[in-house]
């Protein structure tokens, strides 16, 4: 695999990642602005997932999705055995953060500017607890 494609995959595991931890308003936002789910049940769905147990699950499942494209990413650059890990300890230690940090900078920004305008555009109650109010 070359160098391009292995930035590429990582850059697919941090995407979908962030995705998942936004599933608790996507469903939501998708589904009242298909016109297949009332302004209401759209509502109380965001609320049950996003303030119920499923958004922490969501976000653990973000993380094992992460390591496993991590794990993935540093096993196809050829580091599989603790020796070699702690030869490119700084390597891993700056790729993980990066890839922590993009995640939690793509999902802030697709879950609490992209989806909550789309949510409010489509007639969510969103407005009102929007977090640049």
């Amino acid at each position: 695999m070359s160098a391009e494609q292995e930035v590429r995959s990582m850059w697919r595991w941090v995407f979908s990642s962030a995705f998942l931890a936004s599933m608790c308003c996507f469903p939501s936002v998708l589904l009242v602005g298909l016109g297949l789910m009332t302004v209401g049940a759209g509502d109380a769905l965001s609320n049950d997932l996003y303030f119920g147990s499923a958004r922490w699950i969501l976000y653990g499942l973000t993380i094992v999705l992460l390591s496993i494209g991590l794990y993935r990413h540093f096993n196809n650059q050829g580091i599989c055995t603790i020796d070699q890990a702690k030869r490119e300890q700084r390597r891993i230690v700056n790729t993980t953060m990066l890839a922590l940090i993009a995640t939690f900078a793509i999902y802030f920004i697709w879950n609490y500017v992209i989806l909550e305008l789309l949510g409010i555009a489509v007639g969510l109650p969103w407005e009102e607890s929007a977090f640049w109010r």
